[in-house]
């Protein structure tokens, strides 16, 4: 059985099968869990939930990562336990006095360890879910952070309003679509961690040429093509580090 615990709730496999509701009650003895659940997929571009709850009630809870508090509702939104490595990277790089915009920012994935982890002067978050914003604030002041300004809406809108050292675009589906209003808001010099999902024979090509394609006349200098994890046969889901000047 594939499995994750995410704060004190275990999400277990689409596939997973059991006998009686004796199975799940040793199953959440067994992780220490007061939520089981099966979560299908992640639906639109507000990243919300398909899921079904197969024991106990709860579903929000608070999940310890990174030396990071992340309290959220897993029937309300999305976690990825599998860019924790990542979101650590990112906001290892962040230097000194930065100004960071989020793209999709989301509960604070990358917006939350890099305030706690780095000196950047200021972060702005950029969230178009309602319940993820809800949470963006939770766990800005969970971890007392004073560094952070959300905003709600859509990153098309908002992001035109910024301008920044660095850009992350931590979302997969339709990212390339938001890459001329990131650059556009990139500073000269400026540091851009782009998000897609690709075939393996293309991973070091497409996603590259989407950005210079949206780069006009700005140099764009390739820093480093990073793996996050397979996201179905034959397709990789990568981070793109590139600096434009």
């Amino acid at each position: 059985m594939k499995w994750k615990l995410i704060g004190d709730i275990l999400i277990v496999d689409t596939k997973f099968h059991y006998e009686s509701n004796e199975d799940l009650e040793f199953l959440s003895k067994k992780h220490n869990a007061k939520t089981i659940m099966k979560i299908d997929h992640i639906a639109g571009t507000k990243r919300e939930p398909i899921y079904n709850v197969l024991y106990g009630s709860e579903t929000e809870t608070i999940n310890k990562e990174n030396g990071c508090l992340f309290k959220l509702d897993l029937a309300k939104v999305m976690w990825s336990k599998g860019n924790n490595n990542e979101r650590l990277r990112i906001a290892k790089l962040v230097g000194d006095g930065e100004i960071v915009l989020d793209m999709f920012a989301g509960i604070g994935y990358f917006s939350i360890p890099i305030g706690v982890h780095s000196n950047a002067k200021h972060i702005y978050s950029i969230e178009i879910n309602p319940n993820s914003y809800f949470y963006l604030n939770e766990n800005i002041r969970l971890n007392k952070l004073d560094n952070i300004t959300p905003i709600l809406g859509d990153c098309m809108e908002h992001a035109p309003k910024f301008k920044a050292d660095r850009i992350v675009m931590g979302y997969v589906k339709t990212t390339h679509h938001y890459l001329k209003v990131a650059i556009n808001s990139l500073n000269d010099g400026g540091i851009l961690h782009y998000h897609e999902t690709v075939p393996e024979k293309l991973m070091k090509t497409r996603p590259i040429e989407r950005i210079i394609s949206q780069a006009g006349n700005r140099d764009v200098e390739l820093l480093k093509i990073n793996k996050i994890k397979k996201y179905a046969p034959g397709v990789e889901h990568v981070v793109v580090d590139v600096r434009i000047d």
